[in-house]
């Protein structure tokens, strides 16, 4: 991870690290192994500099004016990062680190049944969770199961997916210039993935219009397509699809945007994180043939 001070370089250094995490111009943390823990100080207004000279080749801008941004790095490390006053105790930054580690499938879970249940599942799947529950890596893990023949079209607002494929194609938002102008967005490049013969459509995350669209692209036809949103469990992210089914086509019923969602998602997998930071999957709904959600695994506890 080049461009930052040595400090944040070194811990990066160590494959363990997932994220790093700077608060108040000069607190630095990091997350090893599902664990937060607390380095020594940046010095003040290390981090501001820093951040304009990695920014800049990419064109994006970090001032009064665009206060926030969320980019990614040539080495695949995502950022994102707030400058006062909007981080009114001062700039705060978040180092997402791009590991090409997949993991298997067996460490977000020890239950015979729920691997079985995941290796056999024959249609699409929606995987739920907070923020850092291992939404990302457990779709990895997935697509590493998927026939090698099978041609995968991935679709991220910012590029963090390892991927095994040899037949893939990654498509990345981009967000509007400071113009205002030049903008891509995720329902974008649904439509032209619809175009690019794909057997998988894969979208890091639902959470805008797109919804609408990865929805009826997983009811024509691309079974085994994939995604994520945040939720609460899996029926809240049900339900959460259904809302915003529901914005991007206001004028279908309820019930209609229910049957919809329902036909096109058949497994949602719910992710949880433990208190000693493991990742897991806490359970698992299929919806049958009726489109009624039903739990096929839970954790046990």
């Amino acid at each position: 991870m080049t461009g930052l001070p040595e400090q944040l370089q070194s811990i990066a250094s160590d494959s363990s690290v997932t994220d790093i995490l700077v608060n108040n111009g000069t607190e630095v943390w990091f997350e090893r192994c599902g664990e937060l823990h607390r380095s020594s100080d940046l010095p003040r207004g290390v981090i501001d500099t820093h951040l304009e000279r990695i920014l800049s080749p990419l064109g994006r801008r970090l001032d009064r004016l665009s206060p926030m941004v969320d980019a990614r790095l040539a080495d695949g490390t995502r950022v994102c990062a707030v400058i006062p006053p909007i981080a009114v105790t001062g700039t705060c930054a978040a180092f997402r680190l791009f590991r090409q580690k997949t993991h298997p499938l067996d460490s977000f879970t020890d239950s015979p049944d729920a691997l079985r249940e995941l290796r056999c599942c024959d249609g699409n799947i929606l995987v739920t969770g907070s923020t850092g529950s291992g939404k990302t890596s457990l779709v990895a893990s997935l697509l590493a199961h998927c026939p090698v023949t099978e041609r995968i079209v991935v679709i991220e607002d910012t590029h963090e997916l390892p991927l095994r494929s040899g037949h893939a194609v990654r498509l990345e938002a981009r967000p509007a210039n400071a113009e205002g102008r030049g903008s891509v967005s995720l329902d974008d490049l649904l439509r032209t993935a619809l175009r690019l013969r794909p057997d998988r459509i894969v979208v890091g995350e639902i959470r805008g219009p797109e919804a609408l669209t990865f929805v009826h692209a997983m009811n024509t036809g691309h079974t085994g397509s994939m995604s994520t949103v945040h939720a609460n469990s899996a029926l809240d992210g049900l339900r959460r699809v259904e809302l915003l089914v529901s914005q991007a086509s206001p004028q279908w019923k309820t019930e209609d945007v229910r049957r919809v969602v329902a036909s096109a998602v058949r497994t949602v997998v719910h992710l949880e994180r433990t208190g000693d930071g493991r990742r897991v999957i806490d359970h698992i709904v299929r919806v049958d043939d009726d489109h009624v959600p039903r739990a096929v695994h839970r954790r046990a506890t």
